[in-house]
């Protein structure tokens, strides 16, 4: 019935019941649709059928003279071009009871359906995110479409869980006390169909479930100044606000219209943890051992065209991460260089704040591309007294351990300054070295000047208090000549 009516009729029904008369006549049909689908109460559908009635009362008088088709608008064309293949009577005989909205139109979202469109036209698509694997698709990723010109809009969207997925959300565990595992999130992207694109929220935005506020993650402090603080843009959950039952849901995602465009998708998750993750990668991501060598060997070939022959390459046993020994070392599969990262702590890390950033070459490292070095899992467990190792040219290894203790002993005698006696180098009491010449005094550099200068003053007070007076040194120089020391 609400498909053959005009856009009067259409303004008529939803003002009847307070929604919005204003759009194009296609949005109006969205919203009649919604309200017949999930609001319809015994007053609203005689108001339906009594504007269907006086519709087609007047209509049925005008059945022998069918309309000009110049008078149709352009709206009309555009809706009912797939019903109209027939006669009047064939558009005429749809009803309510025999069509299936939802599986004809999709979800509903900010007044805009989504009517079967006669091209196929990209959709959006978001990134998987490692620490969430999707169960159901709620609503896919929908256009949010300002309503007026106004800068703060308001998007409404109303759905219903099935008993299955009831199901799964409560018989699932708890992360923590009061998340479940499985969840009903909110993922909010920019409308580019280009590739997949990330979480990224709009301005001013506000969620609300039902009659309550859902809280969004706020914004990470900075501490560089004139640098503003950034948002972490994930999934929001839903599910501890919604009604786990036959009842509908109904959500409002409030955002500031700024010029660029967003889309909106629900979903149905289930959330994982890094230890999960990491007991995934060990059990699929591991590289064997002698591809591991074989890579070595391939890094350092001989390369015809280099001047420079690299004959083995070091490799740190230490994380770079929290400088402590690797337990999981693990590397992406696109870095270039041989040095791992621990596995643990980076899917910590990434759990907490997700960046998934290979912290040695700085290059995205997402999951879906870790490996598990299997040869230096294997070189950790036989070398357990060395902080660094080296590849060989051969694909070999050996600990450099040995190197760094030859380089801790002394190699030769060490001159200790302001020793008392160094094999005959230094001054004798008198001041007189070798041939009676005088030597140039020698000063402990290891000790401040305040504590030199003190000392220098006591040994001059015994040397007077044993000796006596001295007579003064005179200079050897002839006269009209000056030192130049």
């Amino acid at each position: 019935m609400v498909m053959s009516f005009r856009v009067s009729d259409l303004q008529m029904l939803l003002g009847f019941v307070g929604r919005s008369k204003s759009g194009l006549k296609h949005e109006l049909v969205t919203r009649a649709l919604q309200l017949v689908q999930f609001d319809c109460s015994p007053e609203v559908f005689k108001k339906i059928k009594e504007l269907y009635e006086t519709r087609y009362a007047k209509k049925s008088s005008e059945v022998a003279q069918p309309q000009p088709q110049q008078h149709r608008s352009p709206e009309a064309l555009s809706i009912h071009s797939s019903y109209d293949r027939g006669s009047t009577v064939a558009r005429t005989s749809i009803s309510t009871t025999n069509i299936d909205y939802p599986a004809l139109y999709g979800k509903y979202l900010n007044g805009l359906g989504r009517l079967p469109p006669k091209v196929a036209k990209p959709e959006v698509r978001l990134v998987k995110l490692p620490f969430y694997t999707t169960l159901d698709e709620l609503l896919k990723p929908t256009e949010l479409v300002p309503q007026n010109n106004e800068k703060l809009q308001e998007s409404p969207c109303i759905f219903a869980l099935t008993p299955r997925q009831v199901e799964l959300i409560r018989n699932s565990r708890e992360l923590q006390p009061g998340v479940k595992s499985v969840q009903v999130v909110l993922r909010i992207c920019y409308t580019d169909t280009s590739s997949p694109q990330e979480d990224q929220y709009p301005p001013n935005i506000a969620v609300k479930v039902n009659h309550s506020y859902c809280s969004v993650p706020g914004y990470y402090p900075s501490n560089k100044p004139g640098v503003e603080p950034k948002r972490p843009c994930r999934p929001i959950n839903l599910t501890h606000l919604m009604y786990l039952s036959a009842a509908t849901n109904r959500i409002t995602v409030t955002w500031g219209n700024y010029g660029k465009s967003y889309s909106v998708g629900l979903y149905l998750v289930r959330q994982m943890t890094s230890a999960e993750l990491l007991q995934r990668l060990k059990t699929i991501g591991i590289k064997h051992p002698e591809l591991c060598k074989a890579l070595v060997k391939e890094k350092l070939r001989l390369d015809p065209d280099s001047e420079i022959a690299t004959t083995g390459v070091r490799v740190s046993l230490i994380c770079p991460l929290v400088k402590m020994r690797l337990s999981v070392p693990c590397r992406a599969e696109t870095c270039a260089h041989l040095q791992c990262f621990d596995a643990v702590f980076y899917l910590q890390m990434n759990e907490k704040k997700p960046t998934w950033m290979c912290p040695v070459c700085d290059k995205p490292a997402p999951y879906d591309q870790l490996i598990i070095d299997g040869l230096l899992s294997k070189i950790l467990t036989e070398c357990e007294d060395a902080d660094e190792i080296e590849y060989l040219v051969d694909g070999s290894w050996c600990p450099i351990r040995a190197e760094k203790e030859r380089s801790c002993s002394p190699q030769c005698p060490i001159l200790v300054l302001g020793s008392s006696d160094v094999n005959g180098l230094l001054p004798t009491p008198n001041g007189n070295g070798e041939n009676g010449k005088p030597t140039a005094d020698v000063v402990d550099l290891t000790l401040d000047s305040s504590s030199s200068e003190e000392e220098e003053e006591e040994d001059e007070e015994e040397d007077d208090d044993d000796e006596g007076p001295q007579p003064k040194r005179r200079c050897s120089y002839e006269k009209g000549l000056v030192s130049a020391c």
